[in-house]
């Protein structure tokens, strides 16, 4: 490949860029029109423009995508992670635009992205599972259906999902309707595709994976375990390589059925193979994801493989440039440094970055897609940056990342950073001697921090105009921000409002996804009654008061943070 577009955008897009010019390759960056300032765009070679408009407009169009790579003249797709990554419609429409797709096959995207068929292929091997559903479920009466026949809790899952979207986790039977109907508007929000189905949740589960690449010759190579326990919503926090307190019985068993599931799919390319770990010792295998992890720095830090550089020398057609499973070199953990408020229940809140002030020093490593001055849409995924650090051993690395987490400052919007530092100092994580979180922990037992302090979303937007040169029209997109007097932009706090349970507010900036009740409805307190979606995450809005509501805001609207959505009277 001479030229590599990079069929994404924030932290994954810079992470892909660095990995082209270390291998000799032109980097082509794509951006909607609120990333039109974004640091990505400024970092690669080329950059080409998708339009305005919300992910299935810009970030999950096809069509629009792959004419850009024409125009841009390049030969080579990274989907990076999220969006078009695990879609086996999209690596076909690259092939078929005679473009090289760094990633499995389409017919292995299909195959394992499809959940349920990977647990059937997992079933081939041998890897251990739990119950599930044979197919996706048809609609929210066989997922109750299927919650009584295998018992509680149950999990019900993006069947072309991943990343923890699209899937919820039922513990009452009363719950189960409702929950699978957030789960298939959640997987058509983030991947196009809303079928759903269902398995038994493990309680208090470790979640154990493997980082697997493979290349053209037949060569499947496992690197090593993570474990990604920390989870919010069951997305990701924290993680760290290698997977602390299992056996070497449960890391071989893992590498195994890992490998086996890999080579049986005719797997090509860096994939991770996910497992629960329950507290009895019992592996259950998860799922595939056929692309790159988010988590992927620290196996690299571990192991010393650039695993971006080997997708592309695999795309290539190259023979991996490791042929057996490194011994792990220390231990490193990853920390995604997320725009959401530990202490309002991980709210999304999108912004401007005010002050951005990463760590640095002996065992640190930093990708991010942001600077001070940079802004977070309310758009996309609320992921700004992810801290990397490795020590000799865990505990150094615990004390680095202790030192690192307190030298970091983000200003403007809130952040996780909190979360982290707090979560360092729990015995329960830290400790040499036992590894007591696990997948709903923050949910259950962690203590909680303070809410940030709140500030007002504002975000780039391009102000689109039309000229005429030499008698020929030209459409411009000019950033927003030009056309203000204030080069730094407005910056209002918002006071905290008294508490008026008839007054229905917005806990999020947002798009309002759905009322669940009708207009001039009775409602109880504590009923969720709205869903505001934000960040590709959906949050409850509930009645502060009984009574009989007024709806003031219509279904897809844009709405800010403490708008007036409703009345209660």
């Amino acid at each position: 490949m001479k030229k590599l577009l990079i069929a994404n955008r924030g932290e994954i897009a810079i992470r892909i860029i660095r990995a082209a010019k270390d291998y000799g390759v032109t980097s082509v960056a794509i951006y909607s029109d609120v990333d039109v300032s974004s640091l990505h765009v400024e970092l690669a070679d080329e950059a080409y423009g998708l339009g305005p408009g919300r992910p299935a407009e810009t970030y999950l169009n096809i069509s629009k995508i792959v004419e850009i790579a024409k125009q841009a003249g390049a030969d080579a797709v990274h989907p990076g992670y999220g969006f078009l990554s695990e879609r086996a419609e999209f690596a076909q429409a690259v092939l078929d635009a005679g473009l090289a797709w760094v990633g499995p096959s389409p017919e292995v995207i299909r195959a394992l992205g499809d959940k349920v068929e990977a647990r059937h292929i997992a079933q081939a091997v041998g890897a251990p599972l739990v119950k599930g559903t044979p197919g996706p479920l048809a609609n929210a009466r066989e997922a109750v259906a299927f919650a009584k026949e295998v018992g509680l809790p149950l999990a019900i899952k993006a069947a072309f999902g991943g990343g923890g979207r699209g899937m919820k986790v039922a513990h009452k039977l009363e719950d189960v309707g409702q929950l699978f109907e957030s789960a298939v508007r959640e997987a058509t929000e983030a991947f196009g595709r809303g079928e759903c189905y269902a398995e038994q949740f493990l309680e208090q589960p470790r979640h154990i994976e493997a980082q697997v690449i493979a290349d053209t010759h037949g060569n499947t190579v496992v690197l090593g375990t993570r474990d990604c326990s920390l989870q919010r919503r069951n997305q990701k926090l924290v993680e760290e390589a290698p997977a602390p307190f299992i056996s070497e019985e449960q890391r071989a068993a893992i590498h195994k059925a890992a490998q086996d599931i890999c080579s049986r799919a005719g797997y090509v390319g860096a994939g991770t193979v996910e497992f629960l770990l329950s507290r009895n010792g019992t592996i259950s295998f998860l799922e595939v994801n056929t692309r790159l992890q988010v988590e992927h720095p620290v196996t690299e830090v571990t192991t010393g493989v650039d695993i971006v550089v080997e997708q592309l020398r695999i795309a290539d057609g190259l023979p991996l440039s490791v042929m057996e499973t490194p011994a792990p070199r220390g231990h490193a953990f990853e920390f995604r440094i997320n725009a959401e408020d530990p202490g309002r229940g991980f709210l999304p809140t999108p912004g401007r970055i005010d002050k951005f002030r990463a760590p640095s020093g002996p065992g640190i490593r930093l990708d991010t897609g942001v600077e001070s001055g940079s802004t977070i849409p309310g758009f996309y995924d609320s992921m700004m940056a992810k801290l990397i650090v490795f020590g000799e051993t865990r505990d150094e690395a615990v004390k680095r990342a202790r030192r690192a987490l307190a030298e970091f400052q983000i200003e403007g919007v809130a952040s996780v950073l909190p979360f982290h530092r707090a979560v360092m100092d729990e015995s329960l994580f830290n400790g040499a001697e036992e590894f007591g979180v696990y997948t709903n922990w923050i949910e259950t037992e962690f203590k909680g921090v303070p809410p940030s302090e709140r500030v007002e979303s504002t975000e780039d937007q391009l102000v689109r105009c039309v000229i005429e040169i030499d008698g020929k029209i030209h459409r411009l997109g000019v950033p927003s921000a030009l056309f203000s007097f204030n080069k730094s932009g407005p910056e209002v706090s918002v006071q905290p409002k008294a508490e008026d349970p008839k007054s229905l507010r917005s806990p999020i900036p947002g798009t309002l996804q759905q009322w669940l009740v009708e207009d001039g409805a009775s409602v109880s307190k504590g009923e969720t009654i709205a869903l505001v979606e934000a960040m590709k995450m959906e949050t409850q809005v509930l009645a502060k008061q009984d009574g009989k509501i007024k709806i003031l805001v219509n279904v897809g609207s844009v709405v800010t943070l403490g708008e007036e959505i409703a009345t209660i009277d």
